[in-house]
């Protein structure tokens, strides 16, 4: 079969590159990038070459780049069967999408895929075209690699150990989720520098729209496995807020290197410092199960890194991910029972060690941790490996993409968009 080859557009935010980090049985070493010339295609460019030039497992990927402001125009005159590559602008980014789809290229898009409600059924376009077309449209789910997440769902499917979902109050859901990022980090062991618009939450999104897509999608996932969600029927969204992260003119020129502020922020501006509303809460219901998720961004962590928090309330036990102090800010998976289920907990564990090599159950006073051997966790970049193998597989053979994904898509983003105008009102 013919080499897959990459259209890399526009590559705005650094995921881009981590789909790059190393090379893949299939998929041609040369790829094509089309971007207007700026310091988001040298950022790009950068990290490419630092991933060729490691001592170890180096990379080789030989770039055809194009830089100029018809870079839209080149990527619609691509061949078809390609696989274009969008991360960065998220306003505007499904016409792209729609475009490259039309061109007959397959689409990988960075969350969040849209960002307004509005863009809702021009998503739904996509993924009718997408389907019409064979063609693989998804965004970048890498949270689905990560093991604990996954032995998670195992627990919550076996009736045994979790029951059935309670369904849970506004005051109380049956399920919650939260996540704390930061703004100033280091990946790939460098700081991790944002451009300016990143901060426009009008084109990156606010965090609900943005970093929210993970937490939906683990939530639908863990609920309702191999099962189609109707965006229109099964979800309704009741209450959201959001919130400010301030941030100082020294911490903008520390993270994007510009002098001043872009005229773009100014309706953002309150005595010199930015209103950056990256923080939202949501509660909804998806099918009958009240959920709360909630996102922050703040500026900087004091330990580790982005911190994950869960709760999964069943009829026999809860599911708990803490990733606190006591856990050395590290996820941890913990059984909350409220029956006798340590029979049925241990014969699941046994049951999952031909899969998952050395997990076992510890007792943490009246509640158990699942222990998970270091190498079975995965890091954040070989996530983004995992998940494009998983990718490619589907290009190679686009109907063994899951019929659920193009409808759990648009629920997924039926609750991100609707969260974020909600919370404005």
């Amino acid at each position: 079969m013919p080499e897959t080859s990459l259209i890399v557009v526009d590559p705005g935010h650094f995921h881009a590159t981590l789909v790059q980090a190393e090379m893949y049985p299939g998929l041609s070493p040369l790829v094509k990038v089309h971007a207007p010339l700026g310091p988001d295609l040298i950022d790009y460019l950068s990290r490419i070459a630092r991933y060729n030039r490691r001592p170890q497992a180096a990379t080789d990927w030989r770039l055809d780049v194009h830089a100029g402001p018809d870079f839209l125009d080149r990527t619609r005159n691509e061949p078809p069967g390609g696989v274009a590559i969008f991360s960065g602008h998220n306003r505007g980014k499904i016409e792209r999408i729609i475009s490259a789809l039309e061109a007959g290229l397959h689409v990988l898009a960075d969350k969040p895929a849209i960002i307004e409600p509005a863009d809702l059924l021009p998503l739904e376009v996509a993924l009718a075209l997408a389907s019409d077309r064979h063609l693989v449209l998804a965004d970048m789910m890498t949270g689905r690699h990560n093991t604990l997440l996954r032995l998670l769902q195992a627990l919550r499917s076996d009736p045994e150990v979790f029951g059935e979902p309670v369904p849970g109050t506004a005051d109380e859901p049956g399920v919650f989720l939260s996540g704390v990022h930061y703004l100033h980090k280091v990946v790939a062991g460098l700081p991790n520098p944002r451009p300016a618009w990143y901060f426009d939450v009008t084109d990156q999104g606010e965090g609900l729209a943005d970093t929210g897509v993970h937490l939906v999608d683990r939530v639908h996932e863990t609920l309702f496995p191999e099962q189609a969600l109707d965006w229109q029927r099964d979800i309704d969204v009741f209450a959201a807020s959001r919130w400010p992260t301030s941030v100082s003119l020294a911490q903008f020129r520390e993270l994007t290197g510009e002098g001043a502020w872009p005229e773009d922020l100014a309706s953002w501006l309150r005595g010199g410092v930015l209103e950056y509303f990256c923080n939202g809460r949501v509660d909804y219901r998806v099918r009958g199960i009240h959920v709360r998720l909630e996102v922050r961004w703040d500026w900087q962590a004091e330990q580790g890194d982005d911190t994950h928090h869960a709760l999964y309330r069943g009829t026999r036990c809860g599911l708990a991910v803490r990733q606190g102090p006591a856990e050395r800010f590290r996820q941890e998976l913990y059984v909350l029972p409220d029956r006798d289920i340590g029979t049925a907990l241990r014969r699941r564990i046994v049951a999952l060690q031909p899969r998952y090599p050395g997990i076992a159950i510890e007792a943490v006073g009246l509640k158990w941790r699942i222990a998970i051997p270091d190498k079975l966790r995965i890091g954040h970049d070989a996530a983004f490996a995992a998940f494009t193998r998983r990718f490619l597989a589907y290009v190679a053979d686009p109907a063994s993409l899951p019929a659920r994904e193009r409808p759990n898509l648009l629920a997924k983003y039926r609750v991100t968009t609707g969260a974020v105008s909600l919370s404005r009102g």
